[in-house]
């Protein structure tokens, strides 16, 4: 054989080999169920799009996922549970990509966004909901109603770091209303207690008021976003901005977090999946549109782009409420 012939044969042929290995390295077949955590209680904004994810990715993976719901302390409990577990690829979390800024501030776990890998799926909005007993009609008899009553009007959300807390201190640093925090350990929870008259209102996901607020037992005032929200059942959410104008609110997107160290076939598998099945989800599409949420599926290094406007912010929100042990610029989040 000639021997440039042959060197030549023997360098394609090493190149094939390198171009096949990160193909064989996404065939991961799981042996056993995976652990899914959601670090909240059953029924919430996590739990009711990591059960739908599950589902599906089931289809692809061919083996179990078992959801686990294990709330307490903001969700940090769940989702330190998952970086503790070995990382052999069987242990994974959901959640709210902002939240993983808050538990460094907040000195819950000192793990940093990027030591995760992202799988999002959705990106939800809050939504100021009232029982419908009350007697405010829209967002600004309900402003002047705290105004007037400086910390006694009761405020329901899934407990400090979650998307209903923020949203209500957000408008509450944008109008300089007071208002009474009473927390439960999801936003399933929360919405509850404001329909059985327990709080006034809730600032929870409009996922978890959805069935509520088609039902007239919560009154929708607005939705904490810059643009209207269309709900399935009900019809248009005017956006608070309508109401406080220089109220600003990044995407809280939600997802599927693995931390990294697991084996990269691992990775490698679920990234294929959501670029090939994920992406084009009628599961998911159909959660979004009934839900009041935005069916927004990315992965990997744009995930973690798409999120960090709001872990920034979330994380710096924390720092100025009094409410950070760790200032973010400490762990590395810069303010916004």
């Amino acid at each position: 054989m000639n021997k440039r012939f042959f060197i030549k044969s023997l360098s394609l042929a090493v190149m094939a080999l390198g171009l096949a290995a990160p193909a064989a390295a996404q065939q991961w077949k799981p042996t056993k169920p995976i652990n899914l955590i959601v670090p909240w209680a059953a029924g919430g904004s996590t739990d009711q799009v990591t059960r739908v994810t599950a589902a599906e990715l089931e289809k692809v993976l061919g083996q179990k996922i078992v959801v686990v719901n294990q709330p307490g302390a903001s969700g940090s409990i769940g989702t330190k549970s998952v970086w503790d577990a070995p990382k052999d690829g069987y242990t994974w979390a959901a959640g709210a990509a902002q939240d993983l800024g808050a538990y460094q501030t907040l000195g819950m776990l000192d793990v940093p966004a990027r030591e995760w890998h992202l799988f999002l799926t959705v990106a939800n909005v809050p939504v100021v909901g009232v029982n419908a007993a009350t007697p405010w009609q829209n967002m600004n008899q309900l402003l002047d109603a705290m105004k007037a009553k400086p910390g006694e009007i009761k405020v329901a959300t899934a407990g400090v770091t979650s998307g209903g807390h923020n949203a209500m201190e957000l408008i509450s640093r944008a109008t300089g209303v007071k208002y009474r925090h009473v927390t439960y350990d999801g936003g399933n929870p929360a919405a509850v207690a404001t329909v059985a008259g327990e709080t006034d209102l809730t600032t929870q996901l409009a996922v978890e008021q959805a069935d509520f607020i088609r039902g007239k037992r919560i009154r929708p005032l607005a939705a904490v976003s810059d643009k209207p929200l269309e709900l399935e059942g009900y019809g248009v959410i005017e956006p608070i901005t309508k109401f406080v104008p220089n109220l600003r609110v990044p995407t809280n997107y939600f997802g599927i977090f693995i931390p990294k160290g697991v084996p990269p076939e691992v990775v490698a598998t679920v990234q294929q999946i959501w670029n090939d099945q994920i992406a084009k989800s009628e599961a998911l599409k159909k959660y979004a549109t009934s839900r009041g949420a935005l069916f927004a599926p990315v992965a990997g290094d744009a995930a973690l782009s798409a999120a960090m406007p709001a872990i920034a912010a979330n994380a710096w929100l924390m720092q100025d409420t009094g409410k950070a042990k760790v200032s973010p610029d400490k762990v590395g989040i810069a303010r916004p």
